[in-house]
């Protein structure tokens, strides 16, 4: 890393999943000469989907440019891809950031902002499928690498993505090391943190939850794709 400061702006917005953005933070806030700036649209207040509020988030407009940015996720996340003056932040700091980075339903804002075209990308299991309408190629892995862009998959994946990007800009060893301050050695009580491993119950219980959700937020998804294709050649 350079002698000046790696600046970091992490992207809230009303309704983010904490953990997507609070997961990456601790780790981001431990790397060496670097900046994090916690970031939103109108600044101020933001209220997770939790309910947990992070205050004093400093306004986007007033943030000159970054060399990386990161889109947390979240169930408001086809709301933010809808509003248009977020869309607009993130596309002038995308302009001139060396990285462009999303964990969870971040990726769908990313692709909401034309970043993802011919792009491959992680997502959450459940909404993976929406990232076509962005021209973006789905990718199921936990972390994603596609150049300069840099995905993870659903929420707790967010730290595995926080320690790739910290390998990056800090090293192999720095990373670790950070991974080892944070005791971080996961060992789920059960199996079933996938589809592909949960009790076919269990994934049926879930999708059913989400069923109304899928509705909303396929139509959210696809007017944002519209909305898209006006500024993406």
């Amino acid at each position: 890393m350079s002698d000046q400061p790696f600046r970091i702006v992490e992207i809230l917005y009303p309704g983010l999943t904490q953990l997507d953005f609070t997961g990456p933070h601790t780790v981001f806030s431990r790397l060496p000469n670097t900046e994090v700036i916690v970031a939103s649209e109108p600044g101020g207040a933001i209220a997770s989907d939790g309910g947990l509020i992070f205050a004093g988030t400093r306004r986007l407009g007033e943030i000159g440019g970054c060399d990386l940015i990161c889109v947390p996720g979240g169930m408001s996340a086809t709301d933010a891809a809808n509003n248009a003056p977020l869309i607009a932040e993130i596309r002038r700091l995308a302009a001139s950031a060396r990285y462009l980075t999303s964990v969870c339903t971040g990726s769908l804002i990313l692709g909401a902002a034309g970043l993802l075209v011919g792009k491959r990308a992680a997502c959450h299991w459940a909404w993976r499928h929406l990232l076509p309408l962005f021209g973006a190629i789905p990718d199921p892995a936990r972390v994603v690498r596609d150049g300069n862009i840099i995905t993870g998959g659903g929420v707790t994946a967010g730290i595995d993505f926080a320690l790739t990007v910290a390998a990056e800009l800090a090293g192999a060893d720095f990373a670790q090391s950070v991974q080892l301050s944070l005791e971080y050695a996961p060992a789920p009580p059960f199996n079933a943190g996938t589809p592909e491993t949960a009790p076919a119950e269990i994934l049926a219980q879930v999708q059913s939850r989400m069923a109304e959700l899928l509705i909303k937020r396929q139509a959210d998804a696809e007017a944002a794709a519209a909305r898209m294709s006006s500024f993406v050649i």
